[in-house]
């Protein structure tokens, strides 16, 4: 069985996001970036089932510039077989990313699609569901579990009401939740390792996909700081400070 995981890279989410000083972007100068948490989870995830033997290929595959091969070189160093660079410099949006990905599945043709059920910059969780609709494959999201049994992939979904158990029918998409595992870190011997594994790069061109944005960004900036709190001497006076200063009440 082949699985694709798609890993995107975005600031490491233990930085501190600071806007440009004219507002025109995220400030990326200096900043450390690193594969999107809930890729990484895919990534271990793919690789948990081929040290089970349920799998025998991994290829991991990110879409951005030549920078983005350094999260796709760590996804070999967790354990992926090999890597693809679909090569852009467009700021692309999810249904691009989704188109393009449909076309990796056409040549990949992968028996099941790990992505991240979002990531932490755009927070869109769009990629997976469009993906599926473009490849007509079916889909779990948001997964906390999963298990390959009798030629089926069952995913226990967190939703609303809290789980659910989709049987679904291979090739499928899944969509990882935080709790579906954690991630290893990348062994030194392990990151030699990748630097010698196959990683291919690709246009959007040879997918078929004309890559452009539809979407203007207008403004970055972050949010208000919050006011000190202060003590109140009385549950009168904090009643009265809820009705006219705070006007909650």
């Amino acid at each position: 069985m082949k699985v694709l995981v798609a890993v995107k890279r975005v600031v490491d989410y233990n930085v501190k996001v600071r806007a440009k000083a004219d507002g025109t972007d995220v400030d990326l100068n200096n900043v450390k970036m690193s594969i999107n948490p809930f890729c990484e989870i895919a990534v271990e995830e793919a690789v948990r089932l081929k040290e089970a033997g349920t799998a025998t290929e991994v290829v991991a595959v990110s879409v951005g510039d030549k920078s983005c091969q350094e999260q796709i070189r760590t996804a070999l160093a967790l354990g992926a077989d090999r890597g693809i660079q679909v090569d852009t410099e467009e700021n692309v949006e999810p249904l691009e990313i989704a188109k393009l990905l449909k076309g990796i599945v056409d040549k990949e043709s992968p028996d099941l699609v790990i992505l991240g059920k979002q990531s932490i910059d755009g927070d869109n969780n769009q990629t997976g569901q469009m993906l599926g609709a473009l490849a007509g494959m079916p889909q779990g999201t948001f997964a906390s579990e999963v298990k390959v049994e009798d030629g089926k992939l069952n995913v226990t979904r967190e939703v609303d009401g809290g789980l659910q158990t989709v049987s679904l029918t291979l090739p499928a998409i899944v969509t990882t939740d935080l709790r579906l595992n954690e991630p290893r870190y990348a062994s030194l011997p392990n990151i030699m390792k990748a630097k010698k594994k196959p990683l291919d790069v690709v246009a959007p061109a040879d997918l078929g996909v004309e890559v452009k944005s539809h979407l203007t960004l207008v403004k970055v900036e972050p949010p208000p700081e919050r006011s000190a709190g202060i003590k109140v001497e009385s549950v009168e006076q904090l009643v009265d400070k809820l009705k006219n200063e705070a006007k909650v009440i």
